[in-house]
């Protein structure tokens, strides 16, 4: 799946978490979230996860972005 193909929720979605973007959310077509964020070392992840740290505000943008 490419970035292409999913919603933006939140960032101005130049696909970097720099100076000029923050951790973003975005939505599949099928509903599922995708999230863009640092990487997060509190604990080991099972094989083919990940964990990644976003702060409350991206998640309350993506909310609102939604209509939630």
């Amino acid at each position: 799946m490419s970035r292409e193909e999913l919603t933006r929720l939140t960032g101005n979605g130049n696909g970097t978490c720099g100076k000029d973007d923050r951790p973003n959310v975005y939505r599949t077509d099928s509903g599922a979230f995708v999230v863009q964020g640092a990487v997060s070392h509190a604990f080991t992840a099972p094989d083919g996860e990940a964990l990644v740290q976003i702060p409350e505000e991206i998640l309350r943008e993506a909310v609102r972005a939604l209509g939630w």
